[in-house]
C-alpha cells in the first residue's frame, strides 16, 4: 500500500497546501487527521486561488476527502468554508467529503474562552488564533465534548450539557463573564445540525475499505512538528500532536498506514505568533524574505517572522516525526542573495548544542551557530528539473540534506502546482 503522510517540519506555513494538492491528483483519498480551522492552506490552480482552513486539500480536485476523528470541527466555520468554495465552483457533497461522526465540536463557548484567556495573559500570550481549538481539545480529553454524532441526538444532550456548562460557567465566572447561555447554544446546534449531518460517517470504515482495495491514501497534517504539543516549543505550541504518528490515532487506521512520511520544509524559516526563534532576522534581509515570500498567515493574516534556515530544528523534527524525505519549498525566495546562512548548532552558556533544548528559558537564550555559503544571481522560479537550477542552488539543497540527515524528495520553485522538481516519488514505495 503506497500511502503518503504529509506534515510540516517547521512551525507551519511551509507550503503544505501546494504539495498536498500536487500529490492529491494521484491519490484516491485525502485525509485530515488533527487540528482544526486554525490551519491554513493556500492552493493556486490555474488563475484561481483557494484558501482552505478545515477542508482537506483534495476537495478542490474532487478527490474523496475525509475529516478524521482527530480533528476538532467548528460546524459554523465548516459551513462558511463549504459555501465559499461553492462560490468558486467547487462542488462539495457527501460523495466527495466525509466527516468522522466522532469529531469533537468547537462551540462558541470555546472561542469565548480562548479569547478571554489570551487577553488576560499579558506577557504570557501564546499567540493562539482565538478559534477555540485548545478549549475544544480540553473538553475532549475531559470527556465533556459535544461530538458530530450528538447532532443527531440533540434531545439526549442534557447530561452532557450539564457537565459542559458546569465546567465553563466556573471558568467564565473567573473572568467576570455571565454563565453559558444554554438555550442559545442548544438553538444554534439545532440550526447547524442539518448542514453537518449529511457528511457524517464512521470514516474508519471508509478508510478500511480503501485500504483493502489498495487505494492510495494521502494523510494531510496541519501546523508543523515544532508546534506539536509534546515535541514542539512548549508552551508556544498548538493543542494537538502534529507528528506523523497521529495519522493513525486521528483516523482510526493502524500505525502502518502512514507509509512514506513527507516533511515539508521551507528553504528558510518562518514563524507566526509568539515563541522562540533562534535564527530570526530583524533586518533588511528578514524583511526581504517576508516580502518575496509573501509571508502572511492564511488564517489570521498576521505577518510571519522570518529568518535563516535552522538545520538543527529541522533535523530534530525529522527524527521525532519519522520523516522519510522532505519537500523543500520556496527556494526561489532566496534568489539574488549574495550570502546565505544556515544554522548548524547553538551556543548556550558556553556550551555548544546540536539539539534544541526543552525548557523555554534555554530556548530563548540559545545563540545560533552559522555557516555561510554564496548565493546565486540566477532565477530558480518555475524550475522543473535539476538542469534548470543554478549550480549554487543545487549546492544549497545538497547541504541542507547533509545537515538534516534526510533526503530531498521534492523541490518547489513557485506556488504553481507544476513548478516542482521530483527527486523521489513518495507514492512509489
Amino acid at each position: 500500500m503506497a500511502n503518503v503522510t504529509v506534515i510540516g517540519a517547521q512551525w507551519g506555513d511551509e507550503g503544505k497546501g501546494k504539495i498536498v494538492d500536487w500529490l492529491a491528483s494521484r491519490a484516491d483519498v485525502v485525509v485530515r487527521f488533527q487540528g482544526g480551522h486554525n490551519a491554513g492552506h493556500t492552493l493556486v490552480v490555474g488563475n484561481e486561488t483557494y484558501k482552505l482552513s478545515l477542508l482537506p486539500s483534495g476537495i478542490v480536485r474532487g478527490t474523496l476527502s475525509v475529516i478524521g476523528n482527530g480533528v476538532v470541527l467548528d460546524p459554523w466555520a465548516f459551513r462558511d468554508e463549504v459555501e465559499t468554495l461553492a462560490g468558486q465552483g467547487v462542488e462539495i457533497d457527501p460523495d466527495t467529503l466525509q466527516i468522522s461522526d466522532t469529531c469533537p465540536l468547537i462551540l462558541p463557548i470555546h472561542r469565548d474562552l480562548d479569547a478571554l484567556r489570551e487577553d488576560a495573559s499579558g506577557q504570557g500570550k501564546i499567540g493562539t488564533t482565538r478559534r477555540g481549538i485548545g478549549p475544544a481539545y480540553e473538553d475532549k480529553v475531559g470527556r465533556r465534548a459535544i461530538r458530530v454524532c450528538d447532532l443527531a441526538h440533540l434531545g439526549d444532550l442534557g447530561p452532557q450539557l450539564d457537565r459542559l456548562c458546569a465546567h465553563h460557567d466556573a471558568l467564565r465566572a473567573g473572568f467576570g463573564e455571565p454563565p453559558v447561555d444554554r438555550e442559545a447554544l442548544e438553538r444554534e446546534l439545532g440550526e447547524i445540525a442539518g448542514f453537518v449531518l449529511p457528511f457524517a460517517r464512521p470514516v474508519w470504515r471508509t478508510l478500511e475499505a480503501a485500504r483493502l482495495r489498495g487505494d492510495r491514501i494521502l494523510f494531510e497534517g496541519a501546523q508543523g512538528v515544532l508546534l506539536d504539543v509534546d515535541h514542539g516549543t512548549y508552551p508556544f505550541v498548538t493543542s494537538s500532536n502534529t507528528v506523523a504518528g497521529t495519522a493513525a490515532a486521528g483516523t482510526g487506521m493502524g500505525p502502518s498506514a502512514a507509509g512514506f512520511v513527507l516533511g515539508i520544509v521551507k528553504a528558510y524559516t518562518t514563524r507566526v505568533g509568539s515563541g522562540p526563534f533562534p535564527t530570526e532576522l530583524d533586518d533588511a534581509t528578514g524583511q526581504r524574505l517576508g516580502e518575496r515570500g509573501r509571508e502572511f498567515g492564511t488564517v489570521t493574516g498576521r505577518k510571519r517572522r522570518c529568518g535563516w534556515f535552522d538545520a538543527v530544528l529541522v533535523r530534530q523534527s525529522c527524527a521525532v516525526a519519522g520523516v522519510t524525505g522532505i519537500a523543500l519549498t520556496k527556494v526561489d525566495v532566496l534568489d539574488g542573495l549574495d550570502e546565505i546562512r544556515i544554522c548548524t548548532g547553538y551556543r548556550l552558556g558556553g556550551r555548544t548544542l546540536d539539539h534544541f533544548p526543552a525548557h523555554a528559558a534555554d530556548q530563548a537564550a540559545v545563540e545560533p551557530v552559522y555557516e555561510s555559503m554564496g548565493g546565486w544571481a540566477e532565477s530558480t522560479a518555475g524550475a522543473r528539473s535539476w538542469a534548470q537550477l543554478p549550480a549554487q542552488a543545487i549546492k544549497y539543497v545538497r547541504r541542507v540534506e547533509e545537515l538534516i540527515r534526510c533526503p530531498v524528495a521534492l523541490v518547489s520553485t513557485s506556488p504553481e502546482r507544476e513548478d516542482t522538481i521530483l527527486v523521489r516519488d513518495p507514492f512509489a514505495n
